[in-house]
């Protein structure tokens, strides 16, 4: 068999396995896997560094298939490379309940699947991270260890996104020459041609941008790996325009939108197993084409046992620290040093906007555990996100802890996603709490992969002043408190918020966001105690068991909460004050826990600046909510608040008239 009837074989699998499997399921997306199994065989077989046998191989190139709509070329890929768990049946049963073979790529449903993509320009937007973490680490550690490219696939719809604009910006400025993004030029979406709607060029956009540009025609197996090669050699990120047929094979459909998102139906498959000479039934892939598919899986095992050789031998702090960090384990110093913060705090009971606690706890925090990687949206000023040992990221100085990411705050997620998924590294980034409305996609899918980012979402009330209602947050705590999986923090003080900190840290499976205040406010925790209180959830934070009041506050408002409670205690009502810095850990409480926190009492009251929706599981049936029902509006902080109702004595009367 000659190299090109051989790759053309190779190449077909993918095909046939994707028209198969997406016509079984009658669903799904044939024209991509079709379109881009040339350039999926070239790349997976003489460029991509990987082993099926270790999928978690630190140093292993990335491979993001942004295109997620497509995800058949990537369980096709999985299955002929030899990756263990994903097997023919998975493929028989694409799309279907308890298979790894989801409509879209999901993280953690089969190895190998470095992202979950699906909403467009998102797997973009991760491999930015992918890159920033190599270039970093490679900084650390040295090439010996850190040396590998990040690859994606990406359509027209993923570089229509905004997000693309926001990645590749970023990209092409800190000139991430180890990020190589294919774009599958295929000049269809699922209205029609892209003309459509667009007429970009998108080239000299990218050039525009910061990157080098390549042009090839994406079925011509030289012309792809002679572009692959040449990328690996730019200076900067590289986007190969590689112009192909969706559904390539297809007589009817292919080249047409008809093969973009529907099955191509058994007729035109027929048509097109003759076009492509595939003559063998669905799912069945011949001996000779399998075993070329297997020995390239293999390709990988003796660089990767090299590799392995090059870990062993070097220093026992290095290689001890590497993996470590590829763990996700803190280092021994983290428990210990905040522990003697916390004495200091509760010895000093600073007044302290939260932001201002954050960033001195993230000074502590960054002192002990190297792997923090800081960030914000062009407010490091305003998120305090800086510290003294996080020096700029940047083109030149690799070694830095600190990324300017610009007013781009979808794209910052998105990238903190990224390094997240590379490993090695923690990631967090600063905006304004309202701005989450920019970056929501990014931190859902940090949610639903169940990932380690940290968000540090600053101005979290109308306590931010004369900024006005564009920019005070009023529905955006119930808004991200919705979203499963997502740890949302709203600490009272610099006490809480250094808890906050710990458990944000310490939480494996998921991503944390702390909502700051730009005020200054009172200690309210002013005993210290081991035990992390912020992890229950909701504490007790003054006052008797069995009172019968309770009121529950967050962040700026637990000051309120604190103030009422005590004012009615001493007119004869017993009150008891609660603080919830965390709605979701005080769900996950045992149910004795959660009645010792509501105890016996008559009335429950809750304050909060914010929209009540999410309160009713601590209000019951009759509490009083004391906050925002609606937006709010410029002017100082001291007149706003009593302009909105939102006082002790509001919580007072909201308390008493339930007696």
């Amino acid at each position: 068999m000659t190299d090109r009837a051989k790759h053309d074989a190779m190449a077909n699998a993918i095909r046939a396995l994707s028209m198969d499997a997406v016509q079984a399921a009658n669903s799904g997306h044939p024209g991509l896997p079709m379109g881009g199994a040339d350039i999926a065989t070239v790349l997976f077989t003489k460029f991509l560094k990987f082993d099926p046998k270790a999928p978690h191989w630190p140093d292993r190139d990335r491979f993001v298939l942004s295109a997620g709509h497509g995800s058949m070329l990537l369980y096709s890929l999985l299955y002929l490379l030899g990756y263990e768990d994903m097997s023919l049946d998975d493929l028989k049963n694409f799309r279907q309940l308890g298979h790894k073979t989801a409509g879209h790529p999901e993280y953690g449903h089969a190895e190998g699947i470095e992202t979950t993509t699906g909403p467009l320009g998102q797997g973009l937007g991760n491999s930015v991270g992918m890159a920033i973490a190599e270039a970093k680490l490679r900084a650390e550690f040295g090439p010996d260890l850190v040396n590998h490219y990040t690859y994606v696939y990406a359509g027209d719809g993923c570089l229509m996104e905004g997000i693309s604009q926001e990645a590749i910006a970023l990209a092409g400025h800190l000139k991430l020459k180890k990020l190589i993004v294919i774009w599958d030029n295929n000049d269809i979406t699922i209205d029609g041609k892209v003309g459509l709607a667009d007429s970009t060029d998108q080239r000299k956009r990218f050039e525009a941008s910061g990157w080098h540009t390549i042009g090839i025609d994406g079925h011509n197996p030289d012309e792809i790996e002679k572009a692959l090669a040449e990328a690996q050699k730019s200076d900067k990120p590289t986007l190969i325009d590689a112009k192909t047929t969706i559904g390539f094979g297809a007589p009817n459909k292919g080249g047409t939108n008809k093969a973009h998102g529907s099955p191509l139906g058994d007729e035109e498959i027929a048509l097109a197993r003759k076009q492509l000479g595939w003559d063998h039934p669905p799912f069945e892939i011949p001996e000779d084409i399998m075993d070329a598919w297997r020995l390239a899986g293999n390709r990988g095992t003796k660089e990767r046992s090299a590799w392995t050789d090059r870990l062993n031998a070097a220093d026992a702090e290095v290689k001890s620290e590497f993996e470590r960090r590829q763990r996700g384990a803190l280092p021994a110093e983290f428990k210990p040093a905040l522990e003697k913060y916390k004495k200091q705090l509760a010895e000093e009971k600073p007044k302290l906007a939260t932001r201002a606690s954050s960033q001195n706890a993230l000074e502590v925090i960054n002192g002990v555990v190297p792997e923090t990687l800081g960030g914000s949206a062009d407010l490091t000023g305003s998120n305090n996100t800086k510290t003294s040992q996080t020096n700029s990221f940047t083109a030149e100085d690799r070694t830095g802890r600190y990324i300017h990411y610009g007013i781009r705050e979808h794209g910052m997620v998105a990238a903190m996603n990224g390094i997240a998924l590379h490993g090695g590294l923690y990631p967090y980034g600063g905006s304004f709490l309202c701005f989450t409305d920019y970056c929501r996609p990014s931190i859902r899918l940090a949610a639903l992969m169940g990932i380690r980012i940290g968000l540090v979402m600053t101005h979290d009330s109308i306590g931010l002043g004369e900024d006005g209602p564009t920019h005070q947050p009023v529905e955006h705590l119930a808004a991200l408190r919705a979203i499963p999986n997502l740890r949302v923090f709203r600490p009272a003080d610099a006490m809480e918020a250094a808890e906050c900190w710990e458990l944000a840290l310490e939480h494996q499976s998921g991503p944390s966001l702390l909502a700051l205040s730009r005020q200054g406010l009172p200690a309210v925790r002013t005993e210290y105690s081991a035990e992390n209180l912020c992890a229950r959830g909701a504490y007790t934070l003054w006052g008797e068991k069995d009172a019968q009041v309770v009121i529950f506050g967050t962040g700026s408002e637990t000051q309120f909460a604190l103030e009422a409670a005590k004012q009615l205690t001493n007119e004869g009502i017993s009150a008891r004050a609660v603080s919830v810095p965390s709605f979701e850990l005080f769900a996950e409480q045992p149910d004795d826990y959660k009645r010792s926190i509501f105890g016996n009492a008559k009335a429950r009251v809750a304050i909060e600046a914010a929209v009540e929706q999410g309160w009713d599981k601590f209000l019951g049936p009759t509490g009083k909510f004391v906050g925002m029902s609606g937006f709010g509006a410029s002017g100082k902080i001291e007149d706003l608040y009593p302009h909105f109702g939102i006082t002790t004595q509001a919580v007072i009367e909201a308390a008493k008239a339930q007696l």
